[in-house]
């Protein structure tokens, strides 16, 4: 079970969409201010809007929540897009090209994120990245002839 790639990049569809989730629910959530600083800093996040050029106005609240929804949504597109290749059962070698481009896509979100943000995403990304390098190693290179 260990040596089937097809159990690792279960692993990592289940984790993507588990993180995609988790990473979600801080769009629902109102953060807990406990003092005059993280309030008057909430404030200035949520109602100060820089003048970007060009007309663009945005509080630095609406760039968090723009660049905040991108993770869910990687998230969602690879493990739809593995989820896909798994259900219609696709042939190793178009498995391992798309394994590829995500162990890299991820590998690059996992140094970010490590590097910028704190222990749960780190751990979610890393758990999604490590499942989808075991995959990519497991997958065969060419179709077996069985």
């Amino acid at each position: 079970m260990l040596k089937r790639y097809t159990f690792w990049l279960t692993a990592a569809v289940i984790f993507q969409f588990a993180t995609a989730g988790l990473h979600s629910i801080s769009f629902f959530v109102e953060p807990e201010l406990n003092n005059d600083t993280e309030r008057q800093l909430h404030n200035l996040i949520t109602t100060y809007h820089p003048d970007m050029g060009g007309g663009f106005h945005p509080s630095f609240f609406n760039l968090f929540t723009a660049l905040s929804a991108c993770f869910p949504l990687l998230c969602v597109l690879g493990g739809l897009t593995l989820g896909y290749l798994l259900w219609k059962q696709a042939p190793p070698s178009l498995i391992k090209g798309i394994l590829a481009i995500n162990v890299l896509v991820f590998g690059v979100a996992f140094v970010v994120m490590t590097v910028f943000t704190f222990l749960l995403p780190i751990i979610s990304i890393g758990l999604i990245f490590v499942n989808l390098l075991i995959a990519y190693i497991l997958t065969p290179r060419i179709e077996s002839s069985v």
